[in-house]
């Protein structure tokens, strides 16, 4: 197992972009997304559906990076009216919209002959038809004022390979890996770039509730580190991708993970 390596420090590559992050509340990738953009220069508006955890996360972050960086909305990305009022609150709180990270997603464990049409349903609404309203509206937003702008979708390894268990979750983030494809072609036009990461295993307190120990120690010993990343070490890829180190990167979905895809 190899140590994880030191924090890397902010280099300014986001200064003065605002962006807005999907999830982020608590100390997930969305999370941790949220503190890299801000150490980066951004200023950021973070949603989730969890709106105590949403303002806790928001409080934690405007205590270090000062409350005029940072500002938060609840939003349920199944809910078209609340995904518009998110988008409209980024703009009129900075008067501007850079970067969009799309990391809403929705997970579980279900054998597929003992997955209920609801289990199916609520994960794809979630995690694909979530990644789509968002990147609709921010596709939308940037062609208006004339282009310009990224997006940046979380998707999965598993959108690649099989897992037991996994098949709505697994088509949910193929269909990221389709809609980022897509997207990307279409919006390269009026100048916006769209992208994906796709990490192997991050380890998060979420992912804890909702996965066996079993099943993650299998997981990690899978890794070719030999451990888990740090949902900072996903956050890195994001920032990149989000910054103009990537200005010539479109459609593309990048692993970020230590073992073969």
């Amino acid at each position: 197992m190899t140590a994880v390596p030191p924090y890397v420090p902010g280099h300014a590559l986001l200064d003065g972009r605002t962006a807005v992050i999907t999830a982020a509340a608590g100390a997930g990738i969305g999370g941790a997304t949220a503190r890299r953009f801000l150490e980066e220069g951004a200023r950021v508006l973070v949603s989730d559906a969890h709106a105590r955890r949403l303002k806790e996360t928001e409080e934690a972050l405007a205590e270090e990076f000062g409350a005029e960086r940072i500002s938060s909305l609840p939003c349920d990305v199944t809910d078209e009216e609340q995904v518009a009022a998110l988008f409209a609150e980024a703009v009129r709180l900075h008067g501007r919209l850079d970067v969009v990270v799309n990391n809403a997603g929705l997970g579980g464990t279900a054998a597929l002959v003992d997955m209920t049409d609801e289990q199916w349903t609520r994960v794809l609404d979630v995690t694909l038809n979530g990644t789509f309203r968002c990147t609709r509206a921010a596709l939308r937003h940037f062609k208006e004022v004339g282009g310009g702008g990224v997006v940046v979708n979380n998707a999965s390894v598993v959108g690649w390979r099989a897992q037991a268990g996994q098949a709505h979750y697994a088509a949910a983030k193929a269909g990221v890996m389709a809609l980022t494809r897509c997207a990307a072609v279409e919006a390269a036009e009026y100048g916006v770039r769209v992208n994906a990461v796709s990490p192997s295993l991050a380890m998060h307190p979420h992912l804890v509730k909702v996965t066996s120990a079993e099943l993650l120690a299998e997981l990690t010993e899978r890794e070719a580190f030999g451990r888990y990343a740090e949902p900072w070490e996903i956050a890195n890829v994001i920032v990149f991708l989000a910054s103009g180190y990537s200005s010539y990167m479109t459609g593309e979905t990048v692993s970020v993970s230590s073992q073969r895809a």
